[in-house]
Protein backbone atom coordinates (compact mmCIF):
# COMPACT_ATOMS: atom_id res chain seq x y z
CA UNK A 1 0.00 0.00 0.00
CA UNK A 2 1.33 3.40 -0.98
CA UNK A 3 0.88 6.05 1.71
CA UNK A 4 0.73 9.64 0.48
CA UNK A 5 -0.20 12.93 2.11
CA UNK A 6 -3.94 13.56 1.72
CA UNK A 7 -4.96 9.92 1.34
CA UNK A 8 -7.22 8.04 3.73
CA UNK A 9 -5.64 4.97 5.32
CA UNK A 10 -6.82 2.19 7.60
CA UNK A 11 -4.93 0.87 10.55
CA UNK A 12 -5.08 -0.65 13.98
CA UNK A 13 -4.40 1.21 17.23
CA UNK A 14 -1.14 -0.18 18.63
CA UNK A 15 -0.96 1.89 21.83
CA UNK A 16 -2.77 4.78 23.48
CA UNK A 17 -0.96 7.51 25.43
CA UNK A 18 -2.32 10.62 27.17
CA UNK A 19 -1.27 12.79 24.22
CA UNK A 20 -2.29 10.55 21.30
CA UNK A 21 -2.37 7.09 19.77
CA UNK A 22 0.14 5.09 17.75
CA UNK A 23 -1.37 3.27 14.79
CA UNK A 24 -0.01 0.39 12.70
CA UNK A 25 -1.10 0.89 9.10
CA UNK A 26 -2.04 -1.91 6.70
CA UNK A 27 1.35 -1.89 4.98
CA UNK A 28 3.20 -2.26 8.28
CA UNK A 29 4.13 1.41 8.50
CA UNK A 30 3.50 3.37 11.68
CA UNK A 31 1.41 6.47 12.22
CA UNK A 32 0.48 8.79 15.06
CA UNK A 33 -2.82 10.52 15.86
CA UNK A 34 -2.43 13.48 18.23
CA UNK A 35 -5.22 13.91 20.80
CA UNK A 36 -6.29 17.14 19.06
CA UNK A 37 -6.87 15.20 15.81
CA UNK A 38 -9.15 12.51 17.27
CA UNK A 39 -12.49 14.38 17.28
CA UNK A 40 -13.91 17.76 16.41
CA UNK A 41 -14.82 18.51 20.01
CA UNK A 42 -12.49 18.79 23.00
CA UNK A 43 -11.06 15.40 23.97
CA UNK A 44 -10.30 15.18 27.68
CA UNK A 45 -9.58 11.45 27.80
CA UNK A 46 -8.44 9.82 24.56
CA UNK A 47 -9.39 6.38 25.89
CA UNK A 48 -13.05 7.41 25.58
CA UNK A 49 -12.47 7.42 21.80
CA UNK A 50 -9.73 4.91 21.00
CA UNK A 51 -8.81 1.48 22.35
CA UNK A 52 -5.82 -0.76 21.60
CA UNK A 53 -6.67 -3.08 18.70
CA UNK A 54 -9.45 -0.84 17.37
CA UNK A 55 -9.56 -0.41 13.58
CA UNK A 56 -9.51 3.24 12.49
CA UNK A 57 -9.64 5.25 9.29
CA UNK A 58 -7.60 8.45 9.18
CA UNK A 59 -6.34 11.06 6.77
CA UNK A 60 -2.59 11.39 6.25
CA UNK A 61 -1.43 14.93 7.09
CA UNK A 62 2.33 14.51 6.78
CA UNK A 63 5.21 12.99 8.71
CA UNK A 64 6.31 13.46 12.31
CA UNK A 65 9.86 14.30 13.42
CA UNK A 66 10.56 10.63 14.12
CA UNK A 67 9.41 9.46 10.66
CA UNK A 68 5.92 8.23 11.51
CA UNK A 69 2.90 9.29 9.47
CA UNK A 70 0.91 12.12 11.06
CA UNK A 71 -2.76 11.10 10.96
CA UNK A 72 -6.11 12.76 11.67
CA UNK A 73 -9.51 11.19 12.25
CA UNK A 74 -11.31 14.53 12.57
CA UNK A 75 -10.10 15.77 9.16
CA UNK A 76 -11.87 13.05 7.18
CA UNK A 77 -14.17 14.75 4.68
CA UNK A 78 -17.04 12.32 4.92
CA UNK A 79 -18.19 10.29 7.87
CA UNK A 80 -18.35 6.57 7.26
CA UNK A 81 -21.04 4.40 8.85
CA UNK A 82 -18.52 2.96 11.28
CA UNK A 83 -17.48 6.44 12.46
CA UNK A 84 -21.15 7.46 12.75
CA UNK A 85 -21.83 4.37 14.88
CA UNK A 86 -18.82 5.16 17.09
CA UNK A 87 -20.07 8.75 17.49
CA UNK A 88 -23.49 7.48 18.54
CA UNK A 89 -21.93 5.16 21.13
CA UNK A 90 -19.80 8.02 22.50
CA UNK A 91 -22.87 10.27 22.67
CA UNK A 92 -24.78 7.59 24.56
CA UNK A 93 -21.97 7.45 27.16
CA UNK A 94 -21.79 11.24 27.46
CA UNK A 95 -25.52 11.86 27.79
CA UNK A 96 -26.92 9.48 30.44
CA UNK A 97 -30.62 8.61 30.67
CA UNK A 98 -32.86 11.38 31.95
CA UNK A 99 -34.33 9.20 34.69
CA UNK A 100 -32.65 6.55 36.83
CA UNK A 101 -35.20 3.87 35.88
CA UNK A 102 -35.01 4.66 32.15
CA UNK A 103 -33.06 2.33 29.86
CA UNK A 104 -33.56 4.59 26.84
CA UNK A 105 -30.93 7.24 26.23
CA UNK A 106 -32.18 10.67 25.24
CA UNK A 107 -29.78 12.22 22.73
CA UNK A 108 -30.78 14.98 20.35
CA UNK A 109 -29.73 15.23 16.72
CA UNK A 110 -28.03 18.51 17.62
CA UNK A 111 -25.83 16.66 20.16
CA UNK A 112 -24.91 14.01 17.59
CA UNK A 113 -24.03 16.60 14.94
CA UNK A 114 -21.83 18.40 17.46
CA UNK A 115 -19.84 15.19 17.91
CA UNK A 116 -19.11 15.03 14.19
Amino acid sequence: MSVKVGTVVEGSVASVKKFGAYVTLEGGEEGFIHISKVAREYVKNIEDYLKVGQKVEAKVLGTTKDGKWELSIKDLKSTSRRNWRNSCEIAARRFPPLREDSTRREVSVKDLKRLL
